[in-house]
C-alpha cells in the first residue's frame, strides 16, 4: 500500500462485486432497513423500478472498501463523503467502485478523491467525492 508521500494526483484503484439477494438481506438485517423496495418482490413490481433494488448505501459501501484496502489503503481515516445516486443497482448487477486522487493537502495529510460506482454496462450508479486522512 502506498504511503501518503507516494500517492500522486491521478492515482486510481477499484473494487468489483456482483450483488446477490443474500447481500441485500444481510444488509437489511444488519442495518434494520427493511424497506420493501429492497426485500419484497411483489411490492417492488409496483414501483418505478419494477423489481427489487439494492440499498444505495450498500452500494456506496464498496467505496469504503477501496479507500480502506487499496487506495490510500490501511490506516485511512474517512473524514467525509458526498454521494449522488444516479441509477438503481439490481440483484445480479456487477458494480465497480473506483477512486481517484484529486488533491493532497500535505500539512495534515488530507486527500480528496473522486468516487464513482459503475455497473457492468459502465453506467455511473453513484458519483461522489471523499475526503480522507492518511
Amino acid at each position: 500500500m502506498p504511503t501518503y508521500d507516494e500517492l500522486k494526483i491521478g492515482d486510481k484503484a477499484s473494487f468489483s462485486k456482483t450483488i446477490s439477494e443474500s447481500d441485500i438481506y444481510q444488509f437489511a438485517g444488519i442495518t434494520g432497513d427493511f424497506n420493501p423496495l429492497h426485500i419484497d418482490a411483489e411490492y417492488a413490481k409496483k414501483t418505478m423500478f419494477k423489481e427489487r433494488i439494492a440499498h444505495g448505501i450498500l452500494t456506496a459501501g464498496f467505496i469504503s472498501s477501496v479507500l480502506a484496502m487499496k487506495l490510500p489503503g490501511p490506516d485511512t481515516i474517512y473524514l467525509s463523503q458526498n454521494l449522488l445516486f444516479k441509477a438503481p443497482v439490481k440483484i445480479g448487477d456487477t458494480v465497480n467502485a473506483e477512486v481517484e486522487v484529486l488533491e493532497k493537502k500535505d500539512s495534515k495529510k488530507i486527500i480528496r478523491l473522486r468516487t464513482l460506482v459503475k455497473n457492468q454496462h459502465g453506467e455511473i450508479v453513484i458519483d461522489g467525492e471523499a475526503v480522507v486522512m492518511k
